[in-house]
This record gives C-alpha cells, structure tokens and sequence, in this order.
C-alpha cells in the first residue's frame, strides 16, 4: 500500500505544486469497485472548494492518462482541516508540543492507538508522551499507519 501512495505521490505533486498548492499527502483506499484515492492538499492562504476543484480537474486528466490505478475510484480532494493529517517527517517536526492522535500498523507493546503530546519528532521517527500515562514512547514513521492532530476547539 506504501508503494502505491509513493508512486502516486511522484506523479501528483508536480501537478499540484504547478498549480501553487502543496500536496500535504496520499490515501489509497482500495475497495473494490468502491477505491478512494484521497489527496490533502493546502496553501499559505488556506483552502476552499474552487481550490479543490481546480486540483480535482487537472488531476483527474493527469490519471486517466497515465492510469496508475486498476480498476474504478472515487478521487477526493480535501483541505486538512482541523484534524490535520500527518504524512511526513516535517509535518510531525512542525507540530511539535501539539496533541496527535495515531494508529500503528501493528501493535507496540500490545496497544495499537495512541493519543498523547508529541514531544520530538526526527528524520526516523517521534517521541510521544501518552496522554493516559504520561509514559514516553518513540515510534518510528515506518511504523505509523495514519496521524493526525487532534482539534483544538
């Protein structure tokens, strides 16, 4: 799955940063007839529907001609809202002493979601001080199925 993201990601994000977004990431969600495939995207000045819309369209044709994908999906261009996603190492770094909620792709020392202050984070991977215990814990990107804040209302 990791791969398919990647090679999604080289594709997109010239096409996206061409039209003056950053591509914040990816998620493929591959269920048969059903597939989603998901992109975040933002901008210095936010983001609203037209935004969406015009990334929607200029991707959409860079797809169906390259079809890197088999078989039908849904594309969805989103914002990364309040519960902002977390994909790379400097999306983590710049969201030091902030809440995050996360799931790891398989368990670590028997729990698998965790919700606690980020402490650190590195080019390898992150520090988290749990929320419940206020135990430390260093997981490494590998490892992290999906991040995200957790909003601030």
């Amino acid at each position: 799955m990791a791969a398919v993201a990647e090679n999604l990601t080289s594709m997109i994000e010239p096409v996206v940063e061409g039209l003056g977004y950053e591509l914040l990431g990816i998620e493929y969600i591959p269920q048969g007839r059903h597939s989603i495939l998901r992109l975040y995207i933002d901008s210095e000045k936010g983001i609203v529907l037209e935004d969406c819309e015009r990334v929607s369209r200029q991707v959409s044709g860079v797809m169906d001609v390259e079809d890197p994908l088999k078989g039908q999906y849904l594309l969805e261009v989103s914002s990364p809202g309040l519960d902002r996603p977390l994909f790379k190492a400097s999306h983590y770094m710049r969201h030091i002493g902030q809440v995050i909620k996360l799931r790891l792709r398989r368990p670590h020392e028997g729990q698998r979601k965790f919700r606690g202050e980020l402490v650190s984070a590195d080019e390898s991977g992150i520090l988290l001080r749990q929320a419940d215990t206020g135990q430390e814990t260093r997981l490494d990107y590998g490892d992290i199925e999906k991040a995200n804040l957790e909003a601030e209302i």
